[in-house]
């Protein structure tokens, strides 16, 4: 049996998911299927969901990149049964939700499931030839994969059913303007855009951090009401004053940091 759960011999593709890690703690997981337009079909989909779930796990590894070779990140459809649910949970790991901050960079088409999979990032690298969409509106196939859920409280409620009903294509610069993309870079550069942000979360107090965005999720998609998030907040971020902001707060004091300067030396 390979690693990812299928029969070595009948594994046709072993390296169409590859995952790179490095001594920093930054783990790169890269879509090579360019052969297929990098579609995900279920071997692909399990693959993915295990790397995600690996680099969940791992306590060495902090930010995490998605990549993939340049071409299209579409669903391949031919040979699946979309009426199947076991079939459609194996395509992926955007019905998950990780604990790490996760930056997507976009090259090509991110279009159907590829968009679904790139709304995983907290952040959103896009090359200047990118196109999002949600082309599988002409054939009838819906959006099972969080799509609906994380595209609206990406870029809100308007944008989102535009996207959503119409099924049109966004380049990079309308993207970026609406908050689908947080960066755009010349093509072939947004996998080095996405490591240049990732090797500066590392050097982020790890705790704080991760507390914060928990909070912004939970805010979004857990609170029952205002009064909840700010309760849920508070509770949330106060377990790390004394391992990491009193240090930090001592550390500013003794002169780190000042201006507004990033690019200082040291961590917690």
């Amino acid at each position: 049996m390979s690693s990812n759960g299928y029969p070595t011999s009948f594994d046709k593709e072993p390296n169409a998911v590859q995952v790179k890690k490095t001594a920093e703690g930054i783990t790169t997981i890269i879509m090579n299927r360019s052969q297929r337009r990098n579609a995900i079909d279920g071997p692909t989909g399990k693959k993915l969901t295990d790397a995600f779930l690996d680099f969940e796990n791992d306590h060495s590894q902090k930010p995490n990149l998605r990549s993939r070779k340049p071409d299209t990140l579409v669903r391949e459809l031919r040979n699946m049964n979309v009426l199947k649910a076991a079939t459609l949970d194996l395509l992926g790991p955007p019905r998950m939700q990780i604990r790490k901050p996760i930056i997507s960079a976009v090259s090509g088409y991110a279009v159907a499931g590829g968009l679904e999979l790139s709304l995983l990032g907290d952040i959103r690298v896009a090359e200047e030839d990118a196109i999002f969409g949600i082309f599988c509106r002409r054939w009838g196939v819906p959006l099972i994969d969080g799509g609906t859920v994380r595209l609206q409280a990406i870029i809100g409620l308007g944008r989102a059913l535009d996207m959503i009903l119409t099924g049109r294509g966004v380049g990079a610069q309308e993207a970026l303007a609406m908050g689908l993309a947080n960066r755009v870079v010349p093509k072939g550069k947004a996998l080095d855009e996405a490591t240049k942000i990732a090797r500066q979360l590392v050097t982020f107090p790890q705790g704080c951090m991760n507390a914060d965005r928990t909070s912004c999720y939970y805010a979004v998609y857990g609170a029952s009401s205002f009064e909840d998030a700010l309760s849920f907040e508070y509770n949330n971020g106060i377990k790390v004053i004394d391992s990491e902001s009193v240090k930090g707060a001592a550390r500013f004091s003794a002169g780190a940091g000042r201006h507004g300067k990033f690019d200082f030396e040291g961590k917690l």
